[in-house]
């Protein structure tokens, strides 16, 4: 009798993990913009990895800080040596969940309203972050676009030009379209 109840609830766990699919990319952007009147401070990241499960919306990004490319090389320079201190802390970081993913039919061509909840990590600091932002799925391919702000010195960023040339807040947009 243990092992019938061993192996259903084995068969049961491995039904319910191989119903729900598993989307990815490393092909992600993240874009933030702390651009002040003085400057116009801007960077991109292309190289983002994502992983999105469609049945618990549970949903993760993670980004090299030193892929983020601004215009100005001594700009990115900076970036990475004084204020990010990539050298150091290499990675940012978002794990959460869509909360409202029973709202979205993977299966069939839409735009869905959603909301992201999780820990955003950058600089090494982690802090709670929720997002509106908008699942799309387009021949059984879903993507998500959303855009946030974030308190530069809430994740310990600080240095000379944070309030003049670098804004105080960060909009941050990510744009992830996924494969199975």
């Amino acid at each position: 009798m243990k092992k019938l109840t061993l192996s259903l609830v084995f068969l049961t766990a491995c039904t319910i993990v191989f119903a729900q699919k598993i989307y990815s990319t490393k092909t992600g952007q993240i874009k933030f913009n702390a651009s002040s009147p003085l400057e116009n401070v801007v960077a991109v990241n292309n190289q983002v990895d994502s992983k999105m499960v469609d049945k618990t919306g549970q949903i993760v990004f993670s980004a090299l800080v030193k892929s983020f490319k601004f215009e100005n090389q001594l700009m990115e320079d900076h970036f990475n040596e004084n204020y990010l201190e990539s050298s150091k802390i290499p990675k940012a970081e978002f794990r959460g969940y869509i909360t409202n993913v029973a709202t979205v039919d993977f299966t069939k061509d839409g735009k869905y309203p959603v909301t992201v909840d999780g820990t955003l990590t950058i600089h090494g600091v982690s802090q709670k972050v929720s997002a509106p932002g908008t699942l799309a799925v387009a021949a059984g391919k879903p993507s998500i676009t959303g855009s946030f702000k974030v308190k530069v010195k809430d994740y310990g960023i600080t240095g000379l030009y944070i309030g003049t040339k670098i804004a105080e807040e960060a909009e941050v947009t990510v744009n992830c379209k996924y494969e199975q």
